[in-house]
């Protein structure tokens, strides 16, 4: 059985339960994409993440500490644009990743399957699409 199901956080014992309503921790980070396996296996070539969940409609990847990034199965999916367009699907989120060298980071993203986007607004930034048009940057510290 799946930790994650309809968006239930997992219990953790070590942590208290809050009585207050605020929630206690973010989870992760679910992508919707037609074929979440497919998705998975290029984040996985990107981020270098295990694999923690893998059933036919959800992927789970685990990165350093508690982080996750899940990907499920959305038959109607529609990749969003960058920059946004009134009359094209918006881009409602994006991910941030980090990195030490951007050049090299670059070299890696677009070996791993990442297209590297035309329009490109800081020097510190890149962003890109992942297979299915989701937008990423990578961009480095201070």
């Amino acid at each position: 059985m799946s930790e994650i199901q309809y968006g239930r956080l997992p219990q953790r014992p070590h942590e208290p339960a809050r009585k207050d309503g605020v929630p206690r921790a973010l989870s992760g980070v679910v992508l919707d994409a037609p074929d979440p396996r497919a998705l998975a296996a290029f984040y996985r070539r990107l981020l270098g993440w295990e694999t923690v969940e893998d059933e036919s409609d959800w992927v789970s990847l685990k990165g350093p500490g508690s982080t996750k990034l899940s990907f499920q199965t959305e038959p109607e999916y529609r990749p969003p644009t960058w920059p946004g367009r009134n009359d094209r699907q918006q881009m409602m989120l994006h991910l941030d990743f980090e990195v030490d060298d951007l050049e090299a980071a670059h070299e890696h993203a677009v070996a791993a399957g990442a297209t590297l986007a035309g329009f490109q607004p800081q020097d510190d930034v890149r962003v890109y699409t992942d297979p299915v048009g989701h937008v990423f940057c990578l961009f480095t510290g201070d």
